[in-house]
């Protein structure tokens, strides 16, 4: 389904969980009537309790709060977090709780990884940061690198009515009946910007390939440069053509990838593609200062897009996501520049004759690991056309 561009947005690009977590509990904080959040993880840890503590308040001061979670992604929430919500008045439900992660079953993958928040239907969040501390390793690095999007306007419908529907579904699913949030809140938020964008969704049903459509269409149409950085990259044969055929023609053509081993199947399975991607002239760049967890990018300082969506199997036929599509050369630009900055401080670029100079062990592992990745795809019954 092609993106419904809206206008008369404002719109803030939000840098990692320093700046995301404070824009978000302050905008619960000054909720009147309606909190609505949804997220892959919501961790027991001091940023999840300060999330939780401050939709408790709200829900103590009468607004109406509703929290969903992913049943894998947050398999501790439903003993630690959820009782004290509920107690407090939240509504909090968990998104497919069985998730037996060793059982390749299609609906035991198709997980809820949108990270999204309304708020009185007058501000919203839409992005990739989980409820969870930036800084949450062992080793002490610096924060994660992700974003978010602060959003106010028109927008906010298409957003506020996807958490809406979701939530229904769930609560159908749990009571086996039919279940209807009322929507005498849903007003159509008044223009107060200037800026047009779009929400997507990526689902199983009417949406299945609306994310990925969005890029390649944007790849297609690049002129100059095309900056991607995604943390989880197993990109199907379309968008790699899409990517080199930009390259040829010559736009130039960057991706920002996670350098640090974070799963190490999908770390070399990701690594196999670099010979023909960097052969094909596109520029790889690895960071390494800490874990990247952003699913961004930027065409021609133009086309922006932010969310939850990496360029992965598992975001692009399986799980539900959602991104914001944004047509506008400033908030591009400032996407962009914080991008540029991230990879002077912490990315290393790959030569591009560094797969050849891999020992032929190495090239093997990387290979198998890919080849093992598609069989596990195959098993689901995807990506047998892609």
């Amino acid at each position: 389904m092609a993106a419904r561009f809206l206008s008369g947005n404002d719109l803030t690009l939000l840098r990692c969980g320093a700046e995301y977590f404070p824009a978000l509990i302050t905008a619960i904080d000054e909720a009147k009537h309606e909190v609505h959040l949804e997220s892959y993880i919501f961790e027991d840890d001091a940023t999840g309790r300060a999330v939780a503590e401050a939709m408790a308040r709200a829900a103590w001061r009468g607004v109406k709060v509703r929290v969903l979670v992913d049943g894998f992604g947050a398999r501790e929430f439903a003993d630690r977090l959820q009782p004290g919500l509920i107690a407090a008045g939240v509504q909090a439900m968990v998104y497919r709780p069985d998730s037996a992660w060793f059982l390749l079953r299609r609906h035991r993958l198709r997980r809820l990884h949108r990270k999204l928040a309304v708020i009185d239907g007058r501000i919203g969040f839409v992005g990739g940061i989980n409820v969870i501390d930036d800084i949450n390793t062992a080793l002490h690095l610096p924060p994660r690198h992700d974003y978010s999007v602060r959003v106010e306007g028109p927008l906010l419908m298409p957003i506020q009515e996807a958490l809406y529907r979701l939530w229904e579904l769930v609560v159908w699913a749990k009571l086996n009946r039919r279940y209807r949030l009322t929507r005498a809140s849903l007003t159509p938020p008044v223009p107060c910007g200037s800026q047009t964008a779009a929400f997507l969704v990526r689902d199983s049903v009417r949406h299945r390939r609306d994310i990925e459509d969005a890029y390649l269409e944007a790849i297609a149409a690049a002129q100059e440069d095309i900056l991607l950085a995604n943390a989880y990259f197993l990109p199907g044969r379309r968008f790699r053509r899409a990517l080199c055929d930009a390259a040829k023609r010559g736009v130039r053509v960057v991706i920002l990838l996670q350098g640090r081993v974070e799963y190490r199947l999908m770390h070399y399975a990701t690594q196999a593609l670099y010979g023909k991607l960097l052969g094909a002239g596109i520029h790889i760049f690895e960071y390494r200062r800490s874990f990247l967890h952003a699913k961004v990018a930027v065409v021609d300082r133009r086309w922006a897009t932010v969310g939850s969506s990496n360029i992965d199997p598992f975001s692009l036929l399986l799980a539900r996501e959602a991104n914001i599509v944004v047509d506008d050369a400033s908030f591009a630009d400032d996407l962009h520049r914080s991008l540029r900055q991230a990879m002077q401080k912490g990315a290393h670029r790959l030569p591009a004759d560094s797969w050849q100079r891999l020992p032929w062990t190495s090239r093997l592992l990387r290979l198998a690991s890919y080849n093992l990745v598609r069989i596990l795809v195959g098993m689901t019954g995807y990506g047998r056309r892609r």
